[in-house]
């Protein structure tokens, strides 16, 4: 199989780390989004939204939105429960990452590391840092209460949020006043086969 990605994109990462962690053999193909080469004929005719990651499956076919990708990966393995609840768990999870965890820590992120933090974007960059902080309360909260998301394992809603939370520093987020969430980054590091973004 094929992906298309970033590795320093936290979206991208996340399939990365899972198919490090499941050794699931793959082709990573790099696409740089600033360089618009998501936006060509060639890769819309893969993927009409034009974004990053997409997955072609040994069959051919094409799956995009990184947390759909995750699930297909996932199947069958430690990674996804077999219990409907805790995989609806899991889903939840993952809803969260993209709209209230995602849009403010991963825009702060890119707006800071990929574009310089430019004074026409400081306005919008602060703005997110209060949606941010409210998400890793969030996480914060539940992680006082396990070691990881759903369940006493490690599942891909935990990669989902870890891709993001793990470089929160580089949105401006300061990960020292959430001692459980420092705590469920080091139990994931600690996993084998785990990779650092950017391997």
């Amino acid at each position: 199989m094929k992906i298309y990605g970033d590795i320093y994109s936290g979206n991208c990462y996340k399939l990365k780390l899972l198919c490090s962690l499941l050794s699931i053999q793959h082709q990573w193909i790099a696409v740089d989004i600033l360089k618009g080469e998501t936006q060509t004929p060639e890769y819309l005719k893969m993927n009409p939204s034009g974004g990053i990651p997409l997955l072609v499956t040994d069959e051919g076919e094409f799956l995009a939105e990184s947390n759909a990708i995750l699930f297909y990966l996932a199947r069958n393995s430690r990674y996804l429960p077999d219990d409907n609840l805790q995989q609806a768990g899991v889903l939840q999870w993952q809803f969260f990452e993209q709209y209230s965890h995602e849009p403010y820590i991963a825009v702060a992120r890119f707006i800071a590391r990929y574009l310089g933090l430019p004074e026409d974007r400081k306005a919008e960059y602060e703005s997110k840092q209060v949606g941010g902080y409210r998400a890793l309360d969030v996480m914060g909260h539940r992680l006082n209460r396990g070691l990881f998301l759903v369940g006493d394992q490690c599942t891909i809603a935990d990669i989902s949020l870890y891709a993001y939370t793990h470089v929160a520093d580089e949105g401006g987020f300061d990960l020292w006043r959430y001692p459980a969430i420092l705590g469920w980054l080091k139990r994931i590091q600690s996993l084998d086969g785990y990779i650092e973004m950017g391997d």
